[in-house]
């Protein structure tokens, strides 16, 4: 007879635990999301590195950053966990159909942080086979009434008052101004509309009629020009064109995030009212409990800064945003 495989050093609670961290980038942030203690975090890491043999994350004043093993486990991670669900999920229930929920995202930029964050965090979801439908993305309210897609991440398009949709908030995010580190308004820790006038305004999606949280505080005053933006579809563009001096870049906070920490280019907020983008899930009710379930999933693992590199704090004179959980 064959003999049984060595057992493996780490286990899924390691697996867990270094997404949990690389998450939060803190021990802190990771403890809550893990339901557990700081120090028995800080001991389940230092546990993890010594069966190891290697570190897996470093003390910077960004926080936790992995190491090159780090990353590596970070890679293999999602898929790993994804794959043994899939396995328990069989052996419970092997009757079980699986259910295939259609989704798309209205911003392609939620495409960041969405696949991997809902991949590491497929075990929630049993019995759901969730396929992303790029085409519904131009107009995700009409693809969902017409049947073509079965969930919708939105952050812009208004809901229609049917019986055959629901409509659940899920979170929100600050949309910042990216700029080159040498631009005339970097000295300044905030931005206003006035700063921005003359400006060239660099953005993946123009803004639309239904973006109030983004028109209500640029508002133009009597006498005041419009603002001028000039589409770009690709986030890299936008940045590199900021980082060349050529216009200031209108991105998620989650997006600018891993540009600036080259530190050559930077982000400043709007004064007084910062740009929140509030996200929404919408579903079609026929397929409420996979989407419902597919929502839990999505509050506890949406991206939640707690800071960025080179951006300032918010001015204390206006109230703190709410803030994306760690």
């Amino acid at each position: 007879m064959d003999r049984i495989a060595s057992p493996t050093r780490l286990d899924s609670r390691d697996l867990r635990l270094v997404l949990a961290l690389a998450t939060a980038r803190s021990t802190a942030g990771a403890a809550t999301s893990l339901h557990l203690t700081q120090p028995a975090v800080s001991r389940a890491l230092l546990a993890a590195e010594h069966k190891l043999g290697v570190r897996l994350f470093e003390r910077t004043p960004r926080g936790l950053e992995p190491t090159p093993a780090g990353h590596a486990l970070l890679r293999g991670a999602p898929p790993l966990l994804a794959e043994l669900q899939q396995l328990e999920a069989q052996l419970r229930a092997p009757a079980t159909p699986v259910q295939p929920l259609r989704l798309v995202c209205e911003c392609y930029t939620a495409y960041h942080w969405m696949p991997s964050a809902v991949r590491a965090l497929q075990a929630a979801l049993p019995g759901v086979s969730l396929q992303i439908a790029l085409d519904g993305t131009r107009d995700p309210v009409a693809a969902l009434l017409a049947g073509e897609i079965d969930v919708a991440l939105i952050s812009e398009a208004p809901t229609p008052r049917s019986r055959r949709l629901v409509d659940k908030p899920l979170f929100a995010d600050e949309v910042v101004f990216v700029m080159a580190a040498s631009h005339r308004l970097a000295a300044l820790p905030a931005l206003t509309r006035a700063d921005l006038a003359g400006e060239t305004l660099l953005t993946s999606r123009l803004p639309t009629r239904d973006m109030g949280w983004f028109h209500k505080p640029l508002a133009a005053r009597r006498g005041e020009a419009p603002l001028h933006y000039q589409l770009m579809p690709l986030t890299e563009a936008v940045i590199d064109f900021a980082r060349a001096g050529m216009g200031i870049g209108v991105l998620s906070e989650w997006v600018a995030e891993p540009h600036l920490r080259r530190g050559d280019v930077v982000a400043r907020r709007l004064a007084r009212t910062p740009l929140r983008r509030p996200w929404r899930l919408v579903w079609r009710k026929d397929v409420e409990p996979a989407a419902l379930a597919l929502w839990r999933v999505l509050q506890s693992a949406a991206p939640r800064l707690t800071s960025l590199p080179g951006l300032r704090a918010k001015p204390a004179s206006a109230p703190p945003p709410e803030r994306l959980r760690a």
